[in-house]
């Protein structure tokens, strides 16, 4: 979840909760010569492209929210809030950050319930072939063992690097010091993550894999693109390790990847929305809104002739080749006749 998101949504629900909090005739204000209704207010804001947005956003998670809801565990939840909780710094600055938008913890728990629910959604629609593994095999490193040290400025990870160069320089008791890191400092910085993990910035996952284990990289700058501050990792690989050829044993890491891939695919995410609201019959009573979810329908219906224009054209290949099979057994069986009759005229 991203900070942006979590106003945005919060400025969605307070909007149209005003909107339906009365009759249309109810008055929001009142001044000389006028007055501002509910419904003066509604006509205004629906018109706006970031509340149509987010009328959008709040039909889609409803509609997978009641389909697929049911495979979103609290466990889920806990994981994505607390992810979410230290990318803030912490629960109480977090805590601080809902309220101010708006949010209990209570209402955003249920906000990350229903884009779980989205997510799960959209996993159920996924077909992954065995291209797609193949695919995911040659970005993929297995877990590795390593060290990290974070900082909040590039002087400060210079130091630390030349601290942790130095030939007595122990790197588990200066992460303890130096690292900024609240979920490995305590343990000397020891962290463990393969290419799928989400904790572990690309930048220094790419930086960590091409280290033999004792080494210590150079400094790493990566950008969070939640809150939009960079930071700065020294790594120490600790047990680093090859991949090898047997891509089975990997499988659910692999599936993963391919997932991932597919989730972050604006094709296949539109048009399986698309097709999700038609099955929920979803219709706008708006005729102002009636074109709001037309993006995704227009993906569901484009994807739907692709796929039947793929299967007609297997069907008409299945049927020529079974048209030339048919003419190649007739004149296979035409030449067999000629040969046995050629056979009896050689043996009277």
């Amino acid at each position: 979840m991203k900070k942006k998101l979590i106003l945005a949504a919060v400025s969605a629900m307070s909007l149209f909760a005003l909107a339906a909090c009365g009759s249309s005739s109810e008055e929001i204000a009142t001044m000389k010569g006028g007055t501002i209704t509910v419904q003066d207010f509604y006509d205004e804001a629906k018109t706006d492209s970031t509340n149509q947005s987010l009328i959008r956003q709040l039909i889609v998670l409803k509609v997978f929210d009641e389909k697929y809801g049911d495979k979103v565990t609290d466990d889920m939840v806990d994981e994505q809030f607390n992810t979410t909780a230290d990318q803030y710094g912490g629960s109480d600055t977090f805590e601080s950050a809902l309220e101010s938008a708006g949010y209990t913890t209570k209402t955003y728990r249920e906000q990350i319930r229903q884009q779980l629910s989205l997510q799960e959604g959209l996993k159920a629609n996924m077909d992954i072939t065995d291209d797609d593994l193949k695919t995911a095999w040659d970005s993929f490193h297995p877990e590795v063992e390593a060290q990290i040290i974070k900082v909040a400025s590039e002087d400060d990870a210079n130091d630390v690097l030349d601290e942790v160069n130095k030939d007595d320089a122990d790197f588990g008791e200066i992460a303890k010091d130096k690292s900024t890191d609240t979920a490995t400092a305590e343990d000397g910085g020891t962290i463990k993550f393969d290419s799928t993990s989400t904790d572990v910035p690309t930048e220094v996952q790419t930086a960590a894999f091409a280290l033999k284990d004792g080494e210590i990289s150079d400094v790493i700058s990566a950008t969070d693109t939640s809150t939009y501050t960079t930071s700065y990792y020294i790594v120490k690989m600790v047990k680093n390790q090859d991949k090898g050829n047997d891509m089975d044993k990997f499988n659910d890491e692999l599936t993963e990847i391919a997932q991932n891939t597919l989730l972050n695919d604006s094709t296949f995410v539109a048009s399986t929305i698309g097709t999700e609201l038609q099955a929920a019959n979803v219709k706008m009573k708006d005729s102002d809104l009636a074109d709001l979810l037309s993006d995704y329908i227009t993906a569901a219906d484009t994807e739907d002739s692709t796929t039947d224009s793929s299967a007609t054209d297997a069907t008409d290949s299945s049927e020529t080749d079974s048209t030339d099979s048919d003419a190649a057994t007739d004149s296979t069986d035409d030449s067999t006749a000629t040969s046995e009759s050629a056979t009896d005229s050689s043996a009277e």
